[in-house]
């Protein structure tokens, strides 16, 4: 969708016919960041506006800049969904570019997509509002009441998945054991399936297991499901010792890796500490599985670019050139996207193998 709009035409419209109402900002706009703005020298990015409304979806901050330079138009390009659909493209187009959303504020509009869109995945929740699967799903446990035909869910690829998989994996095992000659995406496609789920059930009845995996437990304890009542998840940590994690991921209590006691704790660098993390990364680097085979090597490379000391993150961000920061956000924010999938897909694999 956002790349659909930034294909619009853009037209000069008068600043009195555009409404600012329906911001997916709690407290409203930055009146300081309004300042730097009109302060700019340079013309203001196009905003975008909800055609039927002439409500500006995104722009909140350069329209009220027009306005203190002495400006009667403003270049905008208009968007002609419905409703909830340019909440979307508001939510969206604020986490990806500018002045990014506040926790609060991404969580409220996540409550309501999730009950406007109760037919998209988590994970597609979470790529609009920018944070995690698991946050949205619990969420999605506390806002949204489950009926018997919301059976199936809309990804972030868009394609239309099961909630439930164990449907499929029960018809894709009998297709197999009628038919073992049958390609994977022909069982895939006959059982409403992904490929790879219909390999793990060809190598399950390969190895007489069962077809369903065991579920994962997780123990909830206190009110909040989100993150910011007190919710949180006993979990094993790294080596089996005990460990809290909130919704959000943050990890408070211990672990132990080879030997390495690590202190995990909240904060904006989640889980262990620093240098709790560059041992890890050098008793990984010492394991013949990881150092003797390509992949192996670059995801130690991909792991010792992330053990940098706080101080040296500082002087990267503080010399980030001001006209490459959208771009440097944006590209961080994906790449954070990737690593969270990393590591669900890790994890899912030890389960299975496990």
């Amino acid at each position: 969708m956002e790349q659909e709009i930034n294909q619009q035409p853009v037209v000069e419209v008068e600043l009195g016919s555009l409404k600012l109402v329906g911001s997916p900002r709690l407290s409203g706009e930055r009146p300081e960041h309004v300042h730097v703005l009109a302060a700019a020298q340079n013309p203001l990015p196009p905003i975008v506006v909800h055609r039927p409304t002439m409500r500006v979806i995104d722009g909140f901050h350069r329209l009220k800049a027009a306005r203190l330079r002495g400006e009667d138009k403003i270049a905008v390009r208009f968007f002609d969904g419905e409703e909830a659909e340019a909440f979307v493209l508001a939510v969206q187009l604020n986490v990806t570019h500018g002045l990014p959303l506040a926790l609060a504020d991404r969580k409220r509009a996540a409550e309501r997509i999730t009950a406007s869109h109760p037919q998209w995945s988590d994970r597609k929740v979470a790529s609009v509002t920018g944070i995690s699967p698991g946050t949205v799903g619990d969420i999605r446990r506390r806002i949204v009441r489950e009926v018997e035909s919301d059976v199936r869910r809309i990804g972030r690829d868009g394609r239309l998945r099961p909630v439930d998989g164990s449907v499929g994996r029960v018809l894709a095992g009998e297709l197999l054991l009628q038919n073992p000659e049958l390609s994977l995406r022909q069982v895939a496609r006959a059982a409403g399936i992904s490929p790879e789920t219909a390999r793990d059930v060809r190598n399950r009845l390969r190895n007489g297991e069962e077809l369903l995996p065991k579920p994962r437990r997780r123990k909830q304890s206190g009110t909040g499901g989100d993150g910011g009542a007190g919710g949180t998840t006993e979990r094993k940590g790294a080596g089996g010792a005990p460990g809290t994690t909130s919704a959000d991921g943050d990890v408070v209590g211990r672990a132990e890796f080879g030997g390495l006691v690590l202190a995990q704790r909240p904060g904006r660098a989640r889980g262990v500490s620093v240098r709790d993390r560059a041992a890890l990364v050098s008793r990984l680097k010492a394991d013949p599985a990881l150092r003797f085979t390509d992949t192996g090597r670059n995801l130690l490379r991909l792991l010792a670019l992330h053990s940098l000391r706080r101080e040296e993150w500082d002087a990267i961000i503080s010399n980030v050139p001001p006209h490459c920061g959208d771009i440097v956000a944006d590209l961080a924010r994906q790449f954070a996207d990737l690593w969270s999938e990393f590591a669900v897909r890790v994890k899912e694999d030890m389960a299975q193998i496990g």
